[in-house]
């Protein structure tokens, strides 16, 4: 079951790019990783990582996670489950989504980035909330 977000969760997310990833190791103990998104049209984040990395590998084994986007003592703390997208053209068009906010420049064509996303073993989550909690 999702959750939708008010539109004051929805401004403070869009208003930051930076959050911390946690997901979970083979041995359960908890993995956490510093991230860039994008919140997407339907109010899922979109990550761009490579797929050697240790998100990646526990989101394919486990794809419930939890997201926090901080702001000093301002947060959102997303729990969902993670999508792991691999293939084309659905990775490459979520890539220059999150490209084009990161860098803070004009969206590269997602069929160009191709051989770099190869090359660097990029994939996406995409992380759909069950639940979120606000504390500004």
């Amino acid at each position: 079951m999702t959750t939708t977000l008010t539109d004051e969760q929805r401004a403070y997310l869009t208003d930051h790019m930076w959050a911390v990833l946690a997901t979970g190791r083979k041995d359960g103990s908890p993995q956490v990783s510093m991230i860039g998104y994008v919140l997407d049209e339907e109010d899922r984040l979109v990550i761009s990582i490579k797929s050697y990395t240790a998100k990646w590998k526990n989101a394919l084994r486990q794809p419930h996670v939890a997201v926090m986007v901080h702001d000093g003592r301002a947060n959102v703390t997303i729990y969902g489950t993670a999508e792991c997208i691999d293939t084309d053209p659905l990775r490459a068009e979520l890539t220059a989504e999150v490209f084009a906010r990161l860098s803070g420049e004009e969206r590269p064509d997602p069929t160009a980035i191709v051989p770099m996303l190869d090359e660097q073993q990029r994939t996406v989550l995409r992380i759909t909330a069950d639940k979120f909690l606000f504390n500004a």
